[in-house]
């Protein structure tokens, strides 16, 4: 098997230098800055799962997770959004044709959603919905032309039930304008992503921004809009996590040089050091090649026709197993660092910090 190449390689030098001089005023100010989302549209990474029949790139889905990981690699609050903002654009495959036509026209397009059931969408006597809620957690709002929301489906008082009897969920997609941001993001990472809450408050919608995430149920027929959500949940985030912690042990590289140096360090010290640098990463080298063959292999024959539920679990499970050996194997390097890992004016802390609030995702928190 071959290494998996660092993520550096699918980006232009000066995109990631554009990214990286802003990404500390980005998460001063809670949002993207100019320079970065003018390089977001230019290359239409928001559109990277739009259906091309949108102008959209419909990116395959394992080109698709290494450009994910190699944005985050670059900065982690950029292609936190950029994964999730364009994930959101996947849904481009199931909404109405017509409406979906509208909403990608727009050259600055940016879905931003939640995918927690905290709203209501109650039926009208003609057709529409009446829609009301909050959503939290919804990265890059600020610059989201359009918002997705679940919604449990009401007629007067009561719930509609789904075939199993269960509440009926089904998402919507809203335009911007008629949601209220609300600041609700302080953590201590993941500050740039801007992922504020939302809430919408007695908005009739037309039924065809009602859509249903099923592949009986999609508006374009590829195997994109095929393959499970699940799964490609899974494993962008994975990608995403991996991403940063492969840039937070390249900052590890010059630091650990120059540590060691220092006198009071002992020849077993120093072998410590860059022992543990070097297995780090290895580990997380070998958990890469892993992962994206066991992706790979699932796309692969998944496009062929051939759906292997024991290959889509294998992709939960390395994605799972990618995630927690980013963490860990940050949290391995991170005491050898010095003080400098925690100054928050510091793009190794700023990583750190990153890495650890993005984990914190309930999709990959377990092993299995």
């Amino acid at each position: 098997m071959n290494d998996i190449e660092h993520p550096s390689v699918l980006l232009k030098p000066k995109w990631v230098e554009v990214i990286r001089r802003e990404a500390l005023t980005a998460e001063q100010e809670g949002l993207l800055q100019a320079g970065q989302l003018d390089l977001i549209y230019q290359q239409n990474w928001f559109k990277l799962l739009v259906p091309k029949i949108y102008g959209g790139l419909e990116m395959l889905l394992p080109e698709l997770i290494r450009m994910e990981e190699a944005l985050s690699w670059a900065d982690g609050s950029l292609g936190w959004v950029v994964t999730l903002c364009a994930g959101a654009g996947w849904f481009g495959g199931f909404i109405n044709t017509e409406i979906a036509a509208h909403i990608f026209a727009d050259p600055k397009v940016c879905l931003a959603g939640s995918g927690a059931s905290t709203g209501t969408a109650t039926q009208t006597d003609h057709g529409t919905y009446i829609i009301n809620g909050s959503w939290k957690y919804a990265s890059g709002v600020k610059h989201a032309t359009q918002f997705t929301a679940n919604c449990v489906i009401k007629q007067g008082e009561e719930t509609v039930l789904n075939a199993e009897g269960t509440p009926l969920i089904l998402p919507f997609v809203i335009d911007s304008q008629y949601a209220t941001l609300i600041p609700a993001w302080k953590y201590v990472g993941m500050m740039g992503t801007g992922s504020h809450a939302f809430e919408i408050n007695n908005l009739e919608v037309n039924a065809n921004r009602c859509f249903k995430i099923d592949a009986d149920a999609k508006a374009i027929d590829s195997t994109l809009y095929n393959y499970p959500f699940r799964q490609l949940a899974e494993g962008t985030l994975a990608a995403n996590l991996s991403g940063m912690a492969l840039h937070f042990v390249d900052l590890c590289g010059p630091i650990f040089e120059e540590r060691a140096k220092l006198p009071k360090l002992t020849t077993a010290n120093r072998v410590t050091l860059m022992y543990d640098l070097k297995e780090v990463k290895t580990n997380l080298q070998n958990l890469r090649n892993e992962f994206y063959e066991t992706l790979d292999t699932s796309w692969r024959n998944f496009d062929a026709g051939f759906e292997s539920p024991e290959e889509l679990q294998s992709v939960s499970h390395t994605s799972r197993q990618l995630a927690i050996a980013a963490r860990e194997s940050v949290d391995k390097l991170y005491p050898y660092c010095g003080l400098v890992a925690a100054s928050p004016d510091k793009e190794i802390n700023q990583v750190w910090r990153d890495l650890h609030t993005a984990s914190q995702h309930s999709l990959l928190t377990f092993a299995e």
